[in-house]
């Protein structure tokens, strides 16, 4: 019994240096994003972190269509770089856990 819970502990670490591993890579993978129109462009990291956007000049004319155009399109990077966040980060737990019956947290 020491020896199982000795081999999930090493698992457990195992998981967890995967997991930071991943985080890292994350912050390499791009998500572009861009309005229906694409005169707003918008490139953050997979872990959120904004890296550019570039504003057509036609845009600058109106404020409150800017904000409009740049709230609807920072929503749609945001969601599609979480959705790949939390995948990576899943798969990368799942393939260090140890498995302990009846504690499939990944269903």
């Amino acid at each position: 019994m020491f020896g199982d819970m000795m081999g999930m502990m090493s698992k457990l670490k195992e998981a967890k240096k995967k997991v930071e591993e991943t985080k890292k890579r994350l912050d390499t993978v791009l998500v572009d994003e861009a309005s229906n129109d694409n005169k707003l462009k918008i490139t953050l990291t997979a872990n959120r972190t904004i890296k550019s956007i570039d504003i057509d000049d036609a845009l600058l004319e109106d404020k409150e269509q800017l904000e409009d155009y740049l709230v609807l399109t920072l929503n749609k990077a945001i969601e599609r770089a979480t959705q790949i966040n939390e995948a990576e980060l899943a798969a990368a737990a799942k393939d260090g856990m140890p498995n302990i019956p009846g504690m499939d947290m990944f269903k």
